[in-house]
């Protein structure tokens, strides 16, 4: 049986990353794909747990440590659903992964990008994504589309523009570095232009067809 792909949705927050998660892993089985959508961090308890914690506005957590609990949590899935998916030939859908990490943390956070993905290369034992679909939105933009939702703002989300500004470069930076992996999309459109333009960065996967716009 033929490996899946890992494909992974990364973006600032407001990007609309879930957004389109839940219609791209929609319009893939409709066309016959094998999908299973996992959120990060999370996607089997251990990591929901650790979400708790790195997400809790109550809780003092130091840049190293945050770093180190993304990872945790990553570890632990990559192990428990992510991998035996892929061995299995299914098409893994991951609203985020290592990148986020290396931009949240390592620039964001300024602990270094490749500080970072050390610590990742550990916890995911070295693997990558097939293909990333990078939403690109001006951090502005994306905020106030935060500002607007019903749930309260967590621990990250409460950062400043400076941080999501240099999250923002940071994405921006990893798209250019790898441009065989990385599709960039304008996030500003429609809901279904992104969708649209997602399943057209896939479509030489041979996941699905694109459709035209």
């Amino acid at each position: 049986m033929a490996r899946g792909n890992l494909i992974t949705i990364e973006g600032i927050d407001g990007a609309g990353k879930s957004t389109l998660a839940d219609a791209l892993a929609a319009e893939l089985r409709r066309a016959g794909a094998r999908v299973e959508l996992l959120r990060e961090p999370g996607g089997v308890e251990l990591s929901e747990r650790i979400r708790a914690l790195v997400k809790d506005p109550s809780l003092t957590v130091g840049a190293r440590a945050e770093a180190l609990l993304y990872a945790a949590a990553r570890a632990q899935l990559v192990q428990e659903r992510v991998e035996p998916l892929l061995q299995d030939g299914a098409t893994v859908l991951l609203d985020r992964f290592v990148d986020s990490s290396l931009a949240y943390q390592g620039a964001g956070r300024e602990l270094g990008v490749e500080r970072v993905r050390a610590i990742n290369e550990l916890a995911t034992g070295g693997l990558a994504a097939t293909r990333t679909l990078l939403l690109r939105i001006d951090p502005t933009a994306g905020r106030a589309r935060q500002q607007g939702r019903d749930d309260a703002p967590d621990r990250l989300e409460r950062e400043d523009e400076r941080f999501f500004a240099a999250v923002a470069r940071a994405y921006d930076e990893l798209a250019r570095a790898e441009p065989e992996r990385f599709r960039t999309i304008d996030a500003t459109q429609p809901p279904g232009a992104v969708l649209a333009d997602a399943l057209a960065a896939l479509a030489d996967l041979g996941l699905a067809a694109a459709p035209a716009h």
